[in-house]
């Protein structure tokens, strides 16, 4: 069939219409991916500071969230951590 190339197990695949558009899809994806990977880096570092904040502060408030804003923390480093891998993956 015009327009089709053959693959191995003999089904065909139609070609791009543009050529390239497969890797600029891939690179999109990574780049949304960084895009990602930074606000979840800003989010760490956010919560990281609320808790030092919170425990310069003291007192009552710092024995009942510290806990709860380090969980937060460790949380968002590893959906950060995730993104990283994913735009690792899907870069070209």
């Amino acid at each position: 069939m015009p327009g089709r190339r053959a693959i191995p197990n003999g089904a065909a695949v139609p070609k791009p219409l543009v050529p390239g558009t497969v890797r600029l899809y891939i690179g999109t994806m990574s780049g949304f991916f960084l895009i990602l990977l930074a606000l979840a880096m800003l989010a760490v570092l956010a919560s990281l500071l609320a808790g030092v904040f919170l425990m310069a502060r003291g007192g009552e408030s710092n024995e009942r969230h510290s806990n709860r804003l380090m969980r937060l923390r460790v949380t968002l480093q590893g959906v950060a951590l995730v993104l990283f891998l994913l735009a690792i993956l899907t870069a070209d």
